[in-house]
């Protein structure tokens, strides 16, 4: 068993876990930044732009993920050059993501009563500055924990990313697996990459359920 979890097969499964991480951080960020602005298109903008944000999310949010890497790796480098695969499965991903955390986001947007845009048009505010001062901080405040559990899915579904070659932790993992003969050796292996993101993923959700909890005592 000393064998398998040698020096060199620990550091190659931490460089993949250091891409998993990335890979979920920059997914994450996009996603957040990308679903607000669909959220507040969906909820706010005028009929064309409400239409095609509606039609992004419904689109995305009704077909697999795994779809979406496959066109980002396979489809954008025809008309956008050649990045690492790990750039366009990011972007595949985030594109996907994106669509989730929009409906995440909007129903924080919706469960502010609506007499705060009028108090804040009273006091002079535009609707950017109601939008984005006084609507959109307590949207946020609401739905940290769904933020926080489609981030724990975020990380588990970075393992998808190896079907398309990315050196990922589950790739590594599967590397490894590949070179293995003994029974006990690849439980051993598939044990110690599930106690990975368990740990990660875990240690996530009793956040959530932390806040979750404060939030409740707050209230």
């Amino acid at each position: 068993m000393n064998e398998v979890f040698n020096a060199q097969n620990i550091n190659f499964l931490m460089q993949g876990l250091t891409l998993t991480l990335k890979i979920a951080l920059a997914t994450c960020v996009i996603s957040i930044l990308f679903g607000t602005f669909l959220a507040i298109t969906k909820n706010y903008g005028d009929k064309l732009s409400r239409f095609l944000a509606s039609v992004y999310i419904d689109i995305f949010r009704n077909t697999p993920l795994l779809l979406w890497m496959l066109a980002a790796c396979f489809v954008l480098p025809v008309f956008f050059g050649q990045f690492p695969q790990a750039f366009w499965g990011t972007i595949g991903f985030s594109l996907y993501t994106s669509s989730v955390m929009a409906e995440i986001i909007r129903g924080g947007l919706n469960s502010i009563p609506k007499g705060q845009f009028e108090a804040a048009y009273s006091q002079g505010f535009g609707k950017f500055f109601t939008l984005f001062y006084i609507i959109l901080p307590q949207a946020f405040r609401r739905v940290v924990p769904s933020m926080l559990s489609q981030i724990i899915t975020t990380i588990k579904d970075t393992a998808y990313l190896a079907g398309l070659g990315i050196a990922e932790l589950t790739y590594k993992s599967k590397t490894i697996l590949a070179n293995l003969r003994s029974f006990e050796e690849i439980l051993a292996i598939i044990g110690f990459v599930a106690g990975i993101y368990f740990v990660i993923c875990f240690s996530l959700s009793m956040l959530v359920r932390y806040y979750a909890k404060k939030t409740a005592y707050a209230h």
